[in-house]
């Protein structure tokens, strides 16, 4: 017999028995010969007690003592996968050893602990910022950039910054309404048009502020521009600057045509200007920087997209089908407004939706029961991935608020 002592606890394993398995340890142990080769194979030996020892954990060396006696590597599910893979490596015996339907499991785990993982080490890159205070020492004006790097990006480094922190929300909200504000009627007279502009002219300088703060404070200008929250932020501001200079490059086309009364409708850069104005509208996102439920959703977004695209391609699925369908029941009706398949592509969406506006609607029994079946299938399809998504993303939330609380 070979006497084992794992971590205190005593084995006593036939030679025969581990000879039988020569390209583990214990087997090594069995068949060697030479002494030498056999203390590099323990951590260390009795010679009164003709006792190997090993440092290893005693409670999971229980299975592979069982291992040798029956052939068989038994699995238990309350075991942490990292740490039994490490110790059946260490004694040499191979995952195929043990029985398929325990396998599966135990890598279904596996796989399942090496996910939580890597979605735990992204959600902390979520909430660090992008500079460290330790990457200022020794550059060009450090102290300086790491006050304006902390005033900026570290709202629990000080009273200040949390009141910068504050007002770049408010700002952003303020720029909204604005914005919002800027379409009544009420609000397009000179005094009121006015106003808006210089609401606008103050949270544009405001935002530009930020942004050149935070340019000035970043130790790496390309990682800068990389980062998404920093693109947001020059969408924020872009949309201003890019207005004035339409508008001076408009004034002589204005000029032009002002004998006419007709400066709106001719000018040849009204329309992108108003989409330029629009684009105002993303400033919103700016929020995600300040806001832990909005971190949590887009990172929801980025590890659900295979289940989202997944859905996406289900709802084309059936706007095809279903708008061929009626189509081909209703197109002989008279009146009928499904006078195409495209024409019947809005009916499919809103009925897969389960919306049902009630403006399209079918006049035939054939035309209803298609309609029965597209609604059934989008409530199918709108249960499915409800429960995942928000279960994931009240995960995430929770983690990153509590990553953020400790931090």
């Amino acid at each position: 017999f070979l006497n084992i002592n794992v971590g205190g606890t005593l084995f006593h394993i036939a030679c025969k028995a581990a000879a039988r398995y020569p390209i583990t340890r214990l087997g090594k142990l069995a068949i060697y010969t030479d002494p030498t080769k056999k203390l590099q194979l323990c951590d260390d030996y009795s010679v009164q007690k003709n006792e190997y020892f090993f440092d290893r954990d005693p409670s999971i060396f229980h299975y592979i003592f069982h291992f040798y006696r029956s052939g068989v590597l038994w699995i238990m599910d309350e075991m942490c996968p990292s740490n039994f893979v490490e110790e059946i490596e260490y004694w040499g015996v191979h995952l195929k050893y043990s029985q398929r339907c325990c396998r599966i499991l135990f890598e279904e785990k596996q796989d399942e602990l090496s996910e939580n993982l890597k979605i735990q080490k992204e959600l902390e890159a979520e909430l660090e910022p992008l500079e460290s205070a330790e990457q200022f020492e020794g550059k060009c004006l450090g102290q300086f950039r790491k006050m304006i790097w902390n005033l900026i990006e570290n709202p629990y480094s000080s009273v200040p910054a949390k009141i910068i922190a504050v007002m770049s929300s408010l700002f952003v909200l303020i720029s909204i309404v604005g914005m919002t504000l800027s379409t009544v009627e009420e609000m397009q007279h000179k005094t009121g048009k006015q106003w808006m502009e210089l609401l606008e002219m103050v949270c544009a300088i405001f935002f530009t502020s930020e942004y050149l703060m935070r340019l000035i404070s970043s130790s790496s200008f390309k990682k800068f521009l990389r980062a998404a929250l920093n693109a947001v932020d020059l969408v924020a501001i872009l949309p201003f600057y890019i207005q004035i200079l339409f508008e001076n490059l408009d004034e002589g086309d204005t000029l032009y045509h002002e004998e006419l009364h007709q400066m709106e409708n001719v000018s040849k850069l009204g329309k992108v200007l108003k989409l330029i104005k629009l684009m105002r509208i993303f400033r919103i996102l700016k929020l995600a920087r300040h806001s832990t439920g909005l971190r949590a959703f887009g990172f929801t977004m980025r590890q659900c997209y295979q289940q989202v695209c997944c859905l996406l391609l289900f709802i084309a699925m059936g706007v095809f089908t279903f708008s061929a369908l009626m189509h081909s029941v209703e197109h002989d009706v008279p009146g009928t407004n499904f006078t195409s398949i495209p024409y019947a592509w809005w009916w499919a969406a809103v009925s897969l939706s389960t919306v049902g506006y009630g403006d399209t609607v079918p006049d035939t029994v054939l035309g209803r029961m298609v309609a029965f079946g597209c609604i059934s299938f989008g409530i199918i399809l709108n249960g499915m991935p409800i429960s995942i998504l928000y279960n994931k993303f009240s995960d995430y939330y929770a983690k990153l608020k509590a990553h953020e609380n400790e931090t």
